[in-house]
């Protein structure tokens, strides 16, 4: 009778073993798998499709200008005169393909700022203060300012010529500064006040925080931030 009492217990406790090891199996097959959230990705704003006009957001001028394909700065450090070349060291000179504006650096004497020549179809007019020889497509840009036209008794850092040939849908960077040559002008954005400029034969264009201000002594147009 005893054998028998301790038959049936242990016939008990094995079933209930696979009871629970099938159960513990049906458990770990039904679990949902596992899922990680994705990531929403971030699209940079697409540059855009023709050259900004009079009054856009400094930011389109920008993308604009940062969408040409960049240009070595390597090439653009010398200036040729009647067949002469000058070494600028740092400074930097180009034209654009139209021949209708000439730039360069001077850090010697401004700094860096950004001087261009531009041939204006209709150049501010000599204004009774000047004195000396009235460049009315005379352009100094340094990102806090901008000035168009200047009495100069002298070619400043142009007597050295012209630079390098920038072609169109190409830019420029230097300093603070990237210039895009395109085929409805020159533009150039100093990051560091976050402004703009447009040079062409067709006027000379202020974006983001230049705004117009009495022109000194001497002087066209003048713009400040």
């Amino acid at each position: 009778m005893r054998i028998a009492v301790l038959l049936a217990v242990s016939l008990l406790v094995v079933g209930c073993s696979h009871t629970a090891s099938d159960q513990s199996r049906q458990t770990n097959t039904t679990s949902p798998p596992t899922t990680t959230a994705a990531t929403p990705s971030v699209a940079k704003p697409s540059a855009p499709s023709s050259a900004p006009g009079p009054g856009a957001p400094i930011s389109d001028v920008i993308a604009w200008i940062e969408a040409a394909g960049p240009a070595d700065a390597a090439h653009y450090h010398s200036a040729t005169r009647d067949g002469a070349t000058t070494k600028l060291g740092d400074d930097i000179a180009f034209t654009a393909p139209t021949g209708k504006v000439t730039c360069m650096t001077d850090s010697k004497h401004t700094g860096g700022a950004l001087e261009c020549l531009v041939d204006l179809s209709d150049p501010p007019p000599r204004p009774a203060t000047a004195y000396g020889e009235w460049k009315g497509g005379w352009v100094d840009f340094d990102g806090s300012g901008l000035q168009v036209g200047s009495a100069r008794g002298d070619p400043g850092p142009f007597i050295n010529g012209d630079g390098p040939e920038l072609p169109d849908g190409q830019s420029l960077s230097f300093g603070d500064f990237r210039c895009r040559a395109d085929q409805v002008g020159v533009f150039c954005v100093n990051y560091a006040h976050r402004s703009a400029v447009r040079l062409a034969a067709a006027g000379v264009e202020p974006f983001g925080c230049l705004q117009s201000v009495p022109a000194p002594d001497g002087a066209g147009e003048k713009f400040s931030c």
